[in-house]
């Protein structure tokens, strides 16, 4: 069987961050349900504040290229998503609209299309950052056309999910952890686009 390629990020940089934590773990699940993984993190991708005049000036970020290029390679893309105010943080809004810009000139899909999407979050509150992930996975679906894994993996309580190794102890969170790696590598191997 083939390991389809999967990317996978946190919509978070901040030092100790909590969806960082899961990306990790994500990436354990993944590589154990059979993907190839290629885990990066939005730090090492700047981008300004989008603004139409200033693509028009300057035109898209080479940031945001390599970016899309990255996720193009991909068959499956993991998101996990932080969640504020109830809602996508700034940093995965901006870096989803950036990345939405770059054109391709091979007749390839675009970073969107062609690939297979799966979205967890964590949360120190009840929620487990389930409204930003319910408005995330609409801008995904309805704006941008993704195909995307029904189950969404939600981690509350996060001060207690993991443990001081980092791996995640929540037993419910953990067994879905498994059941999205598991569906996304297999939609993944079945309905991507070719790389």
């Amino acid at each position: 069987m083939t390991r389809p390629a999967i990317l996978v990020f946190a919509g978070s940089i901040r030092t100790g961050s909590i969806n960082e934590k899961l990306a990790v773990r994500a990436v354990e699940a993944i590589e154990q349900a059979g993907g190839a993984v290629t885990h990066i993190s939005l730090a090492d991708y700047p981008m300004p504040i989008y603004n139409g005049d200033l693509e028009e000036n300057e035109g898209v970020p080479e940031t945001a290229t390599r970016l899309a290029e990255k996720m193009i390679a991909s068959q499956g893309i993991f998101i996990v998503a932080p969640e504020y105010n109830g809602g996508i943080t700034p940093l995965l809004k901006n870096t989803i609209d950036w990345v939405s810009r770059p054109k391709t000139t091979d007749h390839r899909p675009g970073p969107f299309k062609g690939r297979v999407f799966a979205l967890g979050a964590v949360s120190n509150g009840q929620f487990g950052g389930y409204r930003g992930l319910l408005q995330l996975r609409h801008s995904l679906e309805n704006a941008l056309g993704t195909l995307m894994v029904p189950e969404m993996i939600s981690v509350p309580a996060a001060n207690s999910a993991f443990d001081d190794s980092g791996r995640l102890v929540a037993e419910r969170p953990a067994k879905m952890l498994a059941t999205v790696a598991e569906r996304l590598v297999s939609m993944a191997r079945t309905f991507a686009a070719p790389v």
